[in-house]
């Protein structure tokens, strides 16, 4: 197969095997996470496990690279996991359907993976996959808000105590500060949030354009891949 034969070129040949026999979980597979998901199965990650509940919504189609027409209403791990393989056939893909949350994360084996991605958006769930990470001692980012924003060259990678601006850093700051855990990796913008219209339930909706996840999540793939071949 010629599929790496470019990145080879790049990267060696070495490391193209290091990378085929790597194991990364990723939980989320929306804006952001399908496309860390997308760069690293092209990358040559070989085993990658995805994780996400939802289905695709006509909502979701102006940012997330699995949303057609004809997917709505499929559930986002089996498409990105189809995906995935007809990139790279040779590759081993877990899709998992489910929702994380504290009763369901030991579910997981944390210990059998090389990296964690966490792209999800509701915080007790990122705090939950964190602090698991944590104790199994397993390298993770972080992925924080990219609704409301536009500007992709104003994301950027940092250790959560370092973030700033971003309203979703400033709450899981603030929740691993209090449980006392350190030395996470995150995605953040640095761009002040677009203000939007409420929804007719009055309920405020993130505003979103592809390239702030789509870019997002290339760069954390980037990140995951450079950590990976250290």
């Amino acid at each position: 197969m010629e599929n790496f034969i470019r990145t080879e070129k790049l990267i060696g040949k070495n490391n193209i095997e290091k990378l085929n026999k790597s194991n990364v979980i990723v939980f989320g597979v929306g804006g952001v996470g399908g496309y860390v998901s997308e760069g690293l199965i092209r990358a040559g990650v070989g085993n990658i496990t995805l994780v996400d509940f939802d289905v695709v919504s006509e909502s979701n189609i102006n940012r997330q690279i699995i949303a057609l027409y004809s997917t709505i209403g499929k559930s986002k791990v089996e498409l990105m996991k189809q995906r995935m393989l007809d990139i790279n056939p040779n590759a081993q893909i877990t899709a998992i359907e489910q929702k994380i949350d504290l009763n369901n994360i030991n579910d997981f084996d944390f210990s059998k993976y090389d990296y964690i991605v966490d792209a999800i958006d509701m915080v007790t769930s990122k705090i939950a996959i964190i602090q698991k990470a944590k104790e199994y001692n397993v390298p993770i980012i972080s992925c924080m808000g990219t609704g409301n924003k536009l500007d992709t060259t104003k994301l950027q990678i940092a250790d959560i105590s370092k973030t700033h601006t971003c309203p979703l850093a400033k709450v899981m700051r603030k929740e691993l500060r209090d449980r006392g855990i350190t030395g996470v990796k995150v995605l953040f913008s640095t761009e002040e949030p677009a203000k939007v219209n409420l929804s007719t339930s009055g309920k405020a909706v993130p505003s979103s354009i592809v390239f702030v996840p789509a870019v997002a999540g290339l760069m954390i793939a980037s990140f995951v891949v450079d950590e990976l071949l250290d």
